[in-house]
């Protein structure tokens, strides 16, 4: 593989696995959740999980960590978002 697009792609699943981070600090900070759409959230959890497998296919340990860590961000804002929902 060529270095540069091997930089390329690790940046790349950097950026998305850092996405949303600032999500889940906001969440834990205020305690508060509302106005998420769990929908969102779904599909890229699919996304994010097809990718890790993708990764697991091809042996690409870069996908296979970046796209780990993007799901487990991805379930602890789901998780947060279900304890701090307040009811209307």
């Amino acid at each position: 593989m060529d270095k540069i697009a091997l930089y390329v792609g690790i940046g790349a699943g950097i950026c998305t696995a850092l996405s949303l981070l600032p999500q889940l600090i906001k969440i834990l900070r205020e305690k508060k959740a509302d106005d998420l759409s769990y929908g969102m959230l779904g599909v890229l959890l699919v996304g994010l999980l097809g990718w890790v497998w993708y990764g697991i296919l091809k042996t690409d340990w870069p996908i296979i960590i970046t796209n780990s860590f993007s799901v487990a961000v991805n379930v602890l804002i789901i998780i947060f978002s279900f304890k701090y929902k307040s009811s209307k």
